[in-house]
């Protein structure tokens, strides 16, 4: 059974100055708990409709799905749901390719730019402050897990970038044609905002200008969406290293 208590702490933990607080966040649903559960982060409660859905060796509360479907997030409540404590970020490498996002706002595309690093190895994602918190409970579900796997460290991203040694690549709709670029094993790859683009501030410090060109006849579509854009640029800069 669940308690008010922990009904209250949970539907808290929807605002970042309450997960910041309690240095807690949701992950819902058997697949992205157990990613959780089999990394280095630490678990505080984990509340479930099934006690065998888990290991038993697994400190478990069962609760109903009545009250599963007072404290998710989700519209279709899932079988369980868990609450782990954030962890302290790793220092980030000099060297790699590496992505830095300036000021995205939407959850849904910082979870699938967690999950394109993942998938392409990237293991450092570079965000401004003003970027959506990666352990906002829609990012968490984005993710799939693959915030387990990758280092995202918020900071100055206009001193981090004037600091770094790597060249820096930026998204921009009128930089060179990034299928005739040639891109290096190390670098850091800058997306912008998704209503503005790359801020002049952090624009700045870009090295190289890339863009991926549009092939449609009319040449009338506005832009792609950022974390579209994401995994195609890093596709192109994994491929220029086979």
């Amino acid at each position: 059974m669940i308690s008010k208590r922990q009904i209250k702490t949970i539907t808290s933990l929807h605002q970042k100055k309450y997960r910041k607080s309690t240095g807690l966040f949701v992950a819902e649903g058997k697949k992205v708990i157990e990613e959780f559960l089999n990394s280095n982060f630490e678990l505080d409660t984990l509340f479930t409709t099934d006690a065998n859905l888990f290991a038993s060796d697994r400190k478990i509360t069962l609760i109903s799905e009545a009250e599963l479907k007072k404290v998710s997030f989700l519209k279709t409540p899932n079988t369980a749901l868990a609450l782990f404590k954030s962890k302290d970020v790793l220092k980030i490498d000099s060297e790699g390719l590496l992505v830095a996002l300036d000021d995205v706002r939407d959850p849904g595309n910082l979870g699938t730019i967690i999950r394109l690093c993942d998938w392409f190895g990237v293991q450092h994602l570079v965000c401004s402050e003003a970027t959506v918190d990666c352990y906002n409970p829609k990012v968490i579900q984005a993710t799939m897990g693959s915030l387990t796997r990758v280092n995202v460290v918020y900071t100055d991203l206009k001193n981090y970038l004037s600091e770094t040694k790597l060249p820096v690549f930026g998204a921009f709709m009128d930089g060179s044609n990034v299928y005739k670029t040639n891109l290096p094993t190390d670098g850091v790859l800058v997306m912008g905002n998704e209503a503005n683009g790359v801020s002049d501030a952090v624009s700045k410090f870009i090295t190289k200008k890339i863009a991926i060109p549009r092939f449609g006849e009319t040449q009338q579509t506005e832009s792609l969406n950022v974390a579209m854009a994401t995994g195609i640029l890093l596709n192109e800069f994994k491929r220029a290293t086979l």
